[in-house]
């Protein structure tokens, strides 16, 4: 099934009529795992009767929803601080793993083929390289025809776990990105123009001569979208794929006892794409029954999901990590 019939079924789903509490789930938060949690949402639906609303807000105001109790989870991509949680009486976990990648609109210009590293991206984002043919682009991309042209920047306008990811990778990597804009949801971008969520973003990235953004994956792969080729800690520069996601998370530590809170941003090792992170979900420590009707929909994705996932080149969490978040569902009287 393609990806925009999963998202029109996810709508058929949420807005069908003569629903009872019993039968539907509601959640909001991130759109950087809207499509997964739609293909998995639809498939769900099928084999239990129980439909799921997922409301693609972005982070922020997933995170706001779920601490005023207006969901029965919310959904970000950036972990709450374990302080947090415990002020908000949150509980935490991850559901997925996927990738940020920076995405072009240059004329005749493939995907991969254009060449960054993080510094010379933060320069772009900061605004201090302002021309697509400026000498610190063209000497990564030797051989490559780069216009002389303005570049715009796209970024989103929302508070975003997509973006606090990204910010995370600048900031890490660039000293000057982390003391002029520094790394969140939402940021003071120094320059460019916002687009609401991973799809606003997408759109603006598709129809904007010359621009760069930031998407996830499955977004770039959906709207056909040129991505760019990033050097990683090792100093390879490579492609974002499954195979790419999938080294970035190999060997991460979670810790339940810190609500799993952990980031994924430039970590060793030579094929591990630079700018991934999961996406986690957050539940209302009071709200037993709801949050079991939640954990079962999670449960039955654990266990069917994964192929659907890979589809959509997202990385499914290890069997470890999948039977510590069910030995912390048990813990937490959920599971």
């Amino acid at each position: 099934m393609k990806l925009k019939n999963i998202f029109l079924s996810l709508v058929f789903i949420a807005t069908s009529l003569s629903l009872t509490a019993g039968d539907m789930i509601n959640g909001a938060g991130a759109t950087f795992p809207y499509p997964v949690y739609s293909a998995w949402a639809f498939n769900y639906y099928r084999a239990t009767g129980v439909k799921l609303n997922y409301q693609s807000i972005g982070s922020g105001g997933g995170v706001r929803q779920i601490k005023n109790r207006t969901v029965d989870f919310g959904a970000s991509d950036a972990p709450v601080k374990p302080a947090d949680l415990k002020k908000m009486n949150l509980i935490q976990f991850p559901a997925i793993i996927g990738g940020v990648v920076p995405v072009v609109n240059i004329r005749g210009m493939k995907p991969g083929q254009l060449k960054l590293d993080g510094e010379t991206l933060s320069k772009i984002l900061l605004g201090e390289i302002s021309k697509w043919n400026d000498p610190r682009i063209a000497v990564i991309n030797k051989g490559v025809s780069l216009p002389d042209a303005n570049i715009t920047v796209v970024h989103r306008s929302d508070g975003s776990g997509t973006t606090a990811i990204f910010t995370s990778y600048l900031a890490t990597v660039s000293k000057d990105w982390s003391e002029k804009v520094g790394k969140g949801k939402s940021v003071n971008w120094p320059v460019g123009i916002g687009g609401k969520g991973n799809e606003g973003v997408a759109n603006y990235a598709k129809r904007v001569k010359n621009s760069i953004g930031y998407v996830e994956f499955a977004y770039a792969k959906q709207n056909k979208l040129t991505y760019v080729k990033l050097r990683n800690k090792n100093g390879y520069f490579v492609d974002p794929s499954f195979g790419a996601f999938k080294d970035a998370a190999a060997g991460a530590k979670w810790n339940p006892d810190k609500g799993y809170y952990l980031w994924l941003v430039d970590v060793p090792g030579d094929g591990s794409w630079p700018i991934a992170g999961a996406s986690f979900i957050l539940l209302g420590t009071e709200k037993l029954a709801a949050n079991r009707k939640v954990v079962k929909f999670f449960d039955w994705s654990f266990n069917t999901g994964d192929a659907t996932a890979k589809k959509l080149t997202y990385v499914p969490l290890p069997k470890s990590l999948k039977d510590s978040i069910r030995r912390y569902w048990k813990r937490n009287g959920i599971y």
